[in-house]
């Protein structure tokens, strides 16, 4: 059973920056993909890198901003964001899959606890 934990979330003014970090052991083969939650609202994919991390595909809404890479030597993949916005309030999780399309919310069969991001001044 793969486990996941995320970690970097908090509350940041417009325009600033957080990492988030997804742990896990033995997801070397896996994609793995960030997706974020606002209330009232579906889950929706953020980023998404394949398990070598060659391919990676973004939501039009946070491309240029935010950078998803992974270190598989450390079993951990990373969300960078920055200039974050109002907007981008929700509560990110990171998920795994070894089946499907890259950023098919579907497809993710092992999720973490999620962690909370709040952009406010």
């Amino acid at each position: 059973q793969l486990q996941l934990v995320e970690s970097g979330g908090g509350l940041v003014q417009p325009g600033g920056s957080l990492r988030l970090s997804c742990a896990a052991s033995g997801f070397t083969y896996y994609k793995i993909g960030w997706f974020r939650q606002a209330p009232g609202k579906e889950r929706e994919a953020v980023s998404c890198i394949s398990s070598s991390g060659s391919i990676t595909n973004y939501a039009d809404s946070v491309k240029g901003r935010f950078t998803i890479s992974r270190d598989n030597a450390k079993n951990t993949v990373y969300l960078q964001m920055n200039s974050l916005k109002p907007e981008d309030t929700a509560v990110y999780y990171c998920a795994a899959s070894r089946i499907g399309g890259l950023c098919v919310i579907s497809n993710y069969n092992y999720w973490g606890q999620g962690t909370q991001v709040t952009v406010s001044s």
